[in-house]
C-alpha cells in the first residue's frame, strides 16, 4: 500500500500510528507529497485527491481512499476489524466522538499555522486565529475531564488525540497546554513513548 504524507502532518501521522499498533506499518510505502495553498500540486489533485489533502492510501487492489479517518478504519478492517473503532454498541459513539474532537483541535492547529506562518503578515487575520486557539483550548479542557476518553488500550479517537498533542509540541512549543491539563500531560508522556509515536514523531 502506498501512503501520501509529509512528515509533520498530524493527520498523515494519525494513519501511521494506527498502523503501526495494527502491525501493518511494514506494509505501508511513504510517496513524500508536498501540498500547500501557496503551490497547487496540480499532478497530485488530478490524479490522487482532487481536495489536495493528505493522507491518501492507494490499496494493493490500486483504489484510493482519502482522509485520514476513513484510512485508519480501512486499516483497522484490514487487521479483522474492532480494533481502533468499535464495531457497536455506546463504545462505537464514545471512539468516533472523540476522534471527531481530536481531529477537528488538528484542523484547527494547522489552520493556526497556515494564518500566523504561511499568510502574508499584511493579510493575517489575528481573531480569527485567536477563536482557533480557543477552540483547541476549549477541547484540550473537555479531554482532561473526560479521561474515559483516552483511557485504556489506543483507540482512533485516543490516537488522534496524541497526534493533536505531539504537533502543539512541535509547532508550538511555547503554549503551555500542559499547565491547565496534567491528567493529559500525564497521558501524553506515557502515550508519546509508545514505539508508534515514538517512530512517527515530526520533526
Amino acid at each position: 500500500m502506498k501512503l501520501y504524507h509529509a512528515p509533520t502532518s498530524p493527520f498523515v501521522r494519525k494513519v501511521r500510528v494506527a498502523a503501526a499498533e495494527l502491525g501493518l506499518a511494514d506494509r505501508l510505502t511513504l510517496e513524500p507529497t508536498h501540498v500547500s495553498p501557496l503551490e497547487r500540486n496540480r499532478a497530485y489533485g488530478d490524479t490522487i485527491n482532487p481536495l489536495r489533502k493528505i493522507p491518501a492510501l492507494v490499496t494493493d487492489d490500486g483504489a484510493v481512499i482519502h482522509d485520514s479517518g476513513v484510512i485508519c478504519d480501512y486499516l483497522d478492517a484490514l487487521a479483522g476489524g474492532g480494533r481502533l473503532i468499535p464495531t457497536a454498541g455506546p463504545e462505537r459513539w464514545q471512539v468516533l466522538t472523540a476522534h471527531a474532537l481530536a481531529d477537528g483541535m488538528c484542523g484547527a492547529a494547522v489552520s493556526i499555522r497556515y494564518e500566523t506562518v504561511v499568510r502574508p503578515e499584511a493579510a493575517r487575520w489575528a481573531n480569527w486565529a485567536d477563536d482557533q486557539w480557543d477552540r483547541i483550548r476549549t477541547g484540550l479542557a473537555w479531554f482532561e475531564s473526560h479521561p474515559e476518553a483516552s483511557a485504556g488500550p489506543l483507540d482512533l479517537g485516543s490516537i488522534t488525540l496524541g497526534c493533536l498533542l505531539g504537533y502543539l509540541d512541535f509547532r508550538f512549543a511555547d503554549t503551555p497546554w500542559r499547565d491547565s491539563c496534567p491528567a493529559l500531560a500525564a497521558w501524553f508522556a506515557d502515550t508519546g513513548a509508545r514505539p508508534s509515536f515514538a517512530e512517527t514523531k515530526p520533526g
